[in-house]
């Protein structure tokens, strides 16, 4: 079935129905406070401040220039992506998204729709085992082509979860930090909280895949990062699901990034839609962007092809605006094609 993202909102509307409108505009403001469900915490404004700092920023119009083509590709750890995007770790298809589809479905689409569209997918973990077990069994039914991330338990828990990260093949793992005052596992009764400098530094010594750290939104904490060995930081207030009125990851970025790009990878999530706001985060000093939300729609509205429909759609989007601000390649864009409004 050849499907279009008319149909796949369609569909998804109706699955989702109760947890998630699939708003035009998918911006926070119908589920504000809705966690679990879909929404932000409290208020909704820390959901909201993601696309309020995208938005800030507006891309310069350049159309006198000699970029005819360009090149999207993105080397991470020695894999080649086809663009700098990845699909963000996401858990709680029953209590967040109303269980039309099961955990394993839906992290398989995740990963299998990510993989079609030239990337790779991120799994996550959550309080019921079966979460983070489902995204170990989508890993390794796809050759190890996705990225295991664990929730900030205890020490013994973390390298439990990362070695059986290892056995399934995937190609890195890490940590949410950023899960530490998680509603939804408070509830649940799961151990979750902050992590010294010693017990991040530990985590990443226990293996030898690449150790992501997600859930950086100071410089403070990038910089412990960096102390501790991490390979890679996500630049992410976790989608404004665990504090209220936090900045947005766009707001943040630029000075992160120029502490500590180059000495470890930054990836960057929070309120992307288009092509136009992966573009933004690239050059804001990004390596390479998460995309949350609008997966779950492409998912549950079409499964791994509507993952994939999705993906390949922000990649077009991404071409048109390197097109017409005179960019050549992501992994060399100017500052410049952005201006604060």
């Amino acid at each position: 079935m050849n499907l279009d993202l008319k149909t796949i909102r369609q569909i998804a509307r109706e699955k989702l129905k109760g947890y998630c409108r699939v708003c035009p505009v998918c911006d926070g403001r119908a589920c504000s406070g809705e966690v679990p469900g879909m929404g932000g915490v409290g208020s909704g404004s820390s959901f909201r401040s993601n696309l309020k700092a995208l938005d800030e920023y507006r891309l310069r119009l350049r159309v006198i220039h000699q970029v005819k083509e360009t090149d999207t590709s993105f080397t991470l750890w020695g894999r080649k992506l086809s663009f700098p995007v990845m699909a963000a770790p996401m858990t709680g298809t029953t209590y967040n998204m109303g269980g039309k589809l099961t955990e394993e479905e839906f992290v398989s689409y995740i990963v299998s729709g990510s993989i079609d569209a030239g990337i790779l997918g991120f799994t996550g973990d959550g309080a019921d085992p079966s979460m983070f077990g489902s995204g170990i069994k989508a890993i390794n039914e796809n050759n190890g082509q996705g990225i295991a991330i664990i929730k900030p338990r205890s020490q013994k828990e973390i390298i439990h979860r990362i070695r059986t990260a290892e056995k399934a093949g995937a190609f890195a793992v890490g940590v949410d930090i950023d899960g530490a005052g998680l509603v939804t596992m408070a509830q649940m009764g799961q151990a979750v909280g902050p992590k010294s400098i010693e017990e991040i530094s530990e985590l990443a010594a226990s293996t030898r895949l690449p150790f992501v750290l997600k859930g950086i939104m100071t410089c403070e904490d990038a910089a412990s990062a960096l102390e501790a060995g991490v390979s890679a930081i996500v630049v992410s207030n976790h989608g404004g699901r665990v504090l209220d009125s936090p900045l947005g990851a766009a707001h943040v970025l630029a000075e992160i990034s120029s502490m500590v790009r180059g000495r470890m990878i930054v990836m960057a999530d929070g309120g992307v839609r288009s092509g136009g706001d992966i573009l933004k985060l690239l050059a804001l000093g990004a390596d390479a962007v998460l995309v949350g939300r609008p997966l779950i729609t492409g998912a549950f509205g079409g499964g791994k092809e509507g993952v994939s429909v999705v993906l390949k759609k922000m990649g077009q989007e991404l071409v048109q605006a390197m097109l017409l601000t005179g960019t050549f390649s992501v992994t060399q864009v100017n500052p410049k094609i952005i201006e604060k409004s």
